[in-house]
């Protein structure tokens, strides 16, 4: 059986390649893929029969990469590698997905290959189920269905959140999702890294640049990744955003 290490720490790939080889009975496919983009164009490449697929990357993060993965007619089965304290073990439990714990251990290692099986759409929409539904702590990405299946947005790559009757569009680094779900439970789940502008927008914290009063008296907050477009803030949160404004 051919495996594919995905992980973008040296060290992490060649301690898991060490526990392969006393593992015994696979053989692990050369050169490791050290980013999300690496690792599908090896994949393609390649052709492995597992891929062991660190969830914290650069770029496209782990979840993406098998996301993608769900896209294809004959995808490679796959453990995601993760840190206790990088994403939700609860979740990893509740999808179904076959994972491993780093410090990854051989016996845990074994066990997961064999249990290793490809990723669906239903574990991968799992894994970015919203807290209300779950009773956990905040998602890292938020799921949302395309005419590609399921894309996945990791949450700190979001610029904003506009509702527009029924559906909320989600603006990311990399263009537009609709999602369907309420703001409010948006703002409920992610008030920490986002503030509200207006009664139907709520933006990053991190991606607000400054705020500018326009000859007609409006207010517009312009946001990093935006390109130089503004989005207009309502007169009732002007001075919130003005106070948080000034703790950043």
């Amino acid at each position: 059986m051919n495996v594919l290490i995905v992980d973008d720490e040296t060290l992490a790939r060649e301690h898991v390649s060490r526990l392969l080889s006393a593992v015994g009975g696979y053989t692990l496919l050369e050169p490791a893929a050290t980013h999300g983009e690496e690792a599908l164009s090896l994949i393609e490449s390649l052709k492995p029969d597992v891929v062991l697929l660190d969830i914290q990357m650069p770029g496209l993060d782990g979840l993406q990469v098998a996301a993608k993965l769900c896209e294809r007619e004959l995808p490679p089965a796959v453990v995601f590698c993760v840190a206790p304290d990088e994403f939700s073990v609860q979740a990893l439990q509740d999808s179904g997905a076959s994972y491993v714990l780093k410090p990854v251990s051989a016996e845990a290692l074994s066990a997961a290959l064999k249990d290793a099986h490809r990723p669906s759409r239903v574990q991968l929409a799992a894994l970015t189920r919203p807290a209300a539904q779950t009773g956990s702590g905040p998602r890292s990405h938020i799921s949302a269905r395309t005419r590609k299946g399921i894309e996945l947005i990791p949450i700190d790559k979001v610029i904003y959140f506009i509702a527009d009757h029924k559906y909320v569009t989600l603006r990311h680094e990399g263009g537009e999702v609709l999602l369907d779900e309420p703001l409010k439970a948006l703002e409920d789940e992610f008030g920490e890294r986002f503030v509200r502008i207006h009664r139907n927008a709520l933006v990053a914290r991190d991606r607000i640049e400054r705020l500018q009063r326009t000859p007609l008296g409006h207010f517009q907050l312009f946001l990093k990744g935006l390109n130089g477009d503004a989005l207009i803030v309502s007169r009732r949160h002007v001075a919130g955003v003005r106070k948080m404004m000034q703790q950043l």
